[in-house]
C-alpha cells in the first residue's frame, strides 16, 4: 500500500510505517550510521553533505524518526546533455529493514530524478561480485545491465560489474569500452581487464593508485 502523507512526510512516499523521501541536512548524521553498519566502503559527514548540495540526489528510508536505508548518486558530464548521466555512489539497508522492497523503491525515486529532473542519459553504478543479491537486485529487478568489469575495483582488490541503465532514451546505448578501445588505445579490453598494452597498464596503474581506500570520503561505494 502506498500513499502521500505530507504532514507526517513532506514530499515523500509512505509505505505502512516506514517514509521514502528526500534526506535533510539534519539526516547526515543517521545516514552515516547506516553506512557504517551496513558497507565496508565509508564515507566522513563532508562526503555526504557534499553530495547533498551538489546533486540533490540523496535520499533515505526513515522509521519512527530512524533511517534505515539510504541511497547515495550524483551526475557526471554535466555540461554536455547528450553525455550527462547519472551514477549510484552508495545504497544501503539496514538489515532489520530488507526483504520490504525499500532498496528498490531508493533506487526508483534516485533513477526518477535523475531522468526527469536533471535529464540524464543513463545511470551507472558498480556492484561487488561476491554480493549476488545486489546483483540480482540491479539487474533482474531494475533492469541494470552489465557493462564491463572492473578488476580490483575495491580497495581490498575484489572486482566489480561495472552495470547500466538507459534512462531517458530506453534505446540509448552507453559508450562502447570496445569503441574506446579501438580508437584510444587505452589498453582495456572489452570486459574491463588489462590488456598488455603498456599505455593501458599505466593508465590503469594511475587510476588505482589515485582511488582512496574503503575509509575515505572518495572511495567509489557499493551494495
Amino acid at each position: 500500500n502506498r500513499w502521500f502523507d505530507a504532514s507526517k512526510c513532506p514530499r515523500g512516499l509512505r509505505i505502512m510505517s516506514i517514509c521514502v523521501r528526500k534526506a535533510r541536512m539534519a539526516d547526515v548524521v543517521e545516514i552515516q550510521r547506516c553506512n557504517l553498519l551496513c558497507l565496508p566502503e565509508n564515507y566522513n559527514t563532508k562526503y555526504f553533505l557534499y553530495h547533498a548540495l551538489s546533486w540533490d540526489l540523496l535520499f533515505v528510508a526513515e522509521d519512527a524518526g530512524k533511517v534505515v536505508g539510504y541511497v547515495m548518486a550524483k551526475l557526471d558530464d554535466e555540461n554536455d546533455k547528450d553525455k550527462v548521466h547519472g551514477h549510484i555512489t552508495s545504497l544501503a539497508v539496514l538489515r532489520t529493514h530488507r526483504q520490504l522492497g525499500l532498496a528498490t523503491k531508493l533506487m526508483r525515486l534516485a533513477q526518477h530524478a535523475m531522468e526527469h529532473v536533471y535529464r540524464a542519459q543513463y545511470v551507472s553504478l558498480h556492484v561487488r561480485e561476491s554480493n549476488t543479491a545486489a546483483f540480482h537486485l540491479y539487474n533482474k529487478t531494475l533492469g541494470y545491465l552489465q557493462f564491463a568489469v572492473e578488476k580490483g575495483y575495491y580497495a581490498d582488490g575484489e572486482d566489480a560489474y561495472d552495470m547500466r541503465k538507459p534512462l531517458r532514451n530506453k534505446d540509448y546505448a552507453p559508450p562502447s569500452k570496445n569503441k574506446d578501445k579501438d580508437s584510444s588505445n587505452d589498453g582495456t579490453s572489452a570486459n574491463g581487464s588489462n590488456s598488455s598494452n603498456k599505455r593501458g597498464k599505466s593508465k590503469n596503474k594511475n587510476r588505482r593508485k589515485n582511488r582512496p581506500n574503503s575509509k575515505t570520503a572518495n572511495s567509489a561505494d557499493r551494495r
